[in-house]
C-alpha cells in the first residue's frame, strides 16, 4: 500500500510540474500580457541635443534636436504635447517656388537604427502659441506620441537663435565684434 501511495504522490507531482510549465493558473490566461513593442520602442527612442528657440509669449517658435531610434523597427512620431503651448509636427517644403512651412502629414518616421533631424528650416516641433515668453535657459517639457500608443518624454533648453534672418532681440546688433555698425 505504501508503494501505491508513493506512486500516486509521484504522479501528482509530475502532473503539477507539467501544468506549471504550461502557463500557470487559469486567471493568468485571462490577463493579456503587455505589448512589449510599445514599451521597448519608447525606451529606445531618444532625443539628442534638444533645444527650443526662445521667443515672446503668443508668437510661434519651435523645438529641435536629433531623434535617435535604436530599435529594429521604424518608429513613427504622430504628435507631441507640451504644457508651454499647443504643438504641431511641421515640415518645410517648396510650394510655388517658395519655401513654406506646413503640418507634417503622417508624422515623422525615424528609420530602424537611424536618426531624424529636427532643424530650423526643416522638420520641427512647432509651438503654436506659447502662453508665456520662452527665455534663454528656460527648460520646457515635451512628450512625443508614437504610433501604437507609446510616449517619450524629454526636456529641452531654450536658446536665442537669430538664423534665417530672424532677430532675437530688436535693436541688438548682429554686426561682427569690432564693427561700428548700429
Amino acid at each position: 500500500m505504501r508503494t501505491n501511495v508513493l506512486r500516486a504522490a509521484t504522479a501528482l507531482a509530475v502532473a503539477t510540474l507539467g501544468l506549471a510549465g504550461c502557463g500557470g493558473t487559469s486567471s493568468d490566461a485571462a490577463t493579456p500580457a503587455p505589448a512589449p513593442s510599445a514599451t521597448a520602442v519608447a525606451a529606445t527612442l531618444t532625443i539628442k541635443d534638444p533645444w527650443v528657440k526662445a521667443g515672446p509669449a503668443g508668437e510661434m517658435t519651435a523645438a529641435f534636436g536629433t531623434l535617435v531610434n535604436d530599435t529594429g523597427a521604424d518608429v513613427t512620431i504622430t504628435g507631441a504635447e507640451s504644457p508651454a503651448s499647443p504643438l504641431e509636427l511641421h515640415e518645410m517644403t517648396m510650394k510655388d517656388g517658395k519655401m513654406v512651412m506646413r503640418p507634417k502629414d503622417g508624422g515623422f518616421v525615424v528609420k530602424s537604427q537611424g536618426t531624424h533631424e529636427l532643424t530650423p528650416g526643416g522638420d520641427h516641433l512647432m509651438l503654436m502659441k506659447p502662453a508665456e515668453a520662452i527665455e534663454p535657459g528656460d527648460e520646457l517639457s515635451f512628450t512625443l506620441q508614437l504610433a501604437g500608443g507609446a510616449t517619450v518624454p524629454f526636456t529641452a533648453i531654450a536658446k536665442p537663435y537669430a538664423g534665417a534672418g530672424e532677430s532675437y532681440d530688436p535693436g541688438h546688433s548682429m554686426a561682427p565684434m569690432g564693427s561700428t555698425a548700429p
